[in-house]
């Protein structure tokens, strides 16, 4: 896990305790005694790329220091259908707490990178690599980013302040690309800032504007563009910078995109419209 993802993780696992457990899981408070332990286990109940081992982790030492957790499969590995996961023991009131938290972080995780992996292996062997967005669950991108990357796919941006990205509403109001730029570079330099600098274009044209003032620019972004297109903006920037296709591109698609010689491709349905994994923590008696 990135040292930068942390903070935004315990985060989120706060908020899961606080609207799942509340002033207190009175269910297993009322059935269970405080000094019971026992063990369960995490079963694969539908193949996938398994994500979010150790956000489980981070829950059942959240809710007690005390509870050991036994991993069998890490993270980003292929499962299958009756793969254990890890064994966790403990006080059975935590284990019990845990378990939907642990089931909803890894179910979804777990959904996103294997969706992930879909795509990258359609792309192996072009060089291009898949990119996530920001199309992602609010206050749960971290787990979705990190999913991405274990299923194979790289992070775009992580939010708004990490790197520049001057798409077309920007372009529009700021009254085209050539003063949108200038109007970067120029608060970059007041600031005292390092960011990447990523222009979207939505027509060749667009392209000679992107390299009209000079300087740094890390990437274009071909904004809808069709696969002929695509091939014709590949060779006019001729490796001058980095280049991503995004919007329109299909599953059916993809490697037609990456075979054009972009280097990345986003795709938002990594994150948007992805099938959650089922998975299930079983009591061993």
């Amino acid at each position: 896990m990135k040292k930068e993802y942390i903070p935004f993780v315990d985060k989120l696992i706060d908020l899961a305790i606080a609207e799942d457990i509340g002033d207190g899981d009175h269910t297993s408070l009322a059935s269970i005694p405080r000094s019971a332990t026992g063990r369960m286990h995490l079963l694969v109940k539908e193949a996938g790329i398994i994500a979010g081992v150790e956000v489980a982790r981070m829950v059942f030492r959240r809710l007690d220091p005390s509870v050991g957790l036994e991993v069998l499969i890490p993270d980003g590995t292929p499962v299958g259908v009756g793969d254990i996961v890890f064994n966790v023991q403990g006080r059975v009131q935590t284990l019990l707490q845990s378990e939907r938290i642990v089931l909803n972080i890894m179910q979804r995780m777990t959904g996103v990178a294997t969706e992930t992996a879909r795509y990258v292996r359609l792309v192996e062997g072009t060089g291009c690599r898949i990119l996530d967005t920001r199309k992602t669950t609010p206050g749960a991108r971290v787990l979705d980013k990190m999913a991405v990357r274990l299923g194979g796919g790289e992070n775009h941006r992580m939010g708004l302040f990490d790197m520049i990205l001057l798409k077309d509403n920007h372009i529009d109001f700021a009254g085209g690309i050539v003063p949108a730029i200038r109007g970067v570079r120029e608060y970059l330099a007041n600031h005292n800032l390092d960011l990447p600098i990523e222009v979207e274009v939505r027509t060749l044209d667009d392209i000679d504007r992107v390299f009209e003032e000079g300087g740094r620019i890390d990437r274009i972004m071909l904004d809808n563009f069709d696969l002929e297109l695509t091939r014709r903006a590949v060779a006019k920037i001729d490796s001058r910078v980095e280049i991503e296709s995004s919007g329109g591109i299909r599953y059916e698609t993809l490697r037609d995109y990456a075979e054009c010689g972009v280097d990345f491709i986003s795709v938002g349905a990594l994150t948007h419209q992805i099938k959650s994994v089922d998975l299930s923590l079983k009591a061993e008696k």
